[in-house]
């Protein structure tokens, strides 16, 4: 059985919050807001689409049309 590894799951190939392979993704290229953990993530961290995001008062949740949906508060309980 084949496992697919989750948006957010290690080791990630792209930028969260750029969508850009890691290798070539500048530091600078990180926005000031998801430096500081203001921002949820809008790319997909293992292929790189932009993911469907939903903000919410007590956090997000993010859905890839390939590698599934995470949640904030499930990023807490690992």
């Amino acid at each position: 059985m084949i496992t697919v590894p989750g948006p957010l799951e290690q080791p990630l190939r792209y930028g969260v919050h750029t969508g850009q392979p890691l290798e070539m993704q500048a530091p600078e290229a990180i926005p000031a807001a998801a430096k500081l953990g203001l921002e949820p993530p809008r790319f997909c961290g293992q292929c790189g689409r932009r993911m469907v995001v939903q903000v919410r008062p007590d956090g997000w949740a993010a859905r890839c049309s390939r590698h599934g949906t995470v949640d904030s508060a499930d990023l807490g309980r690992r």
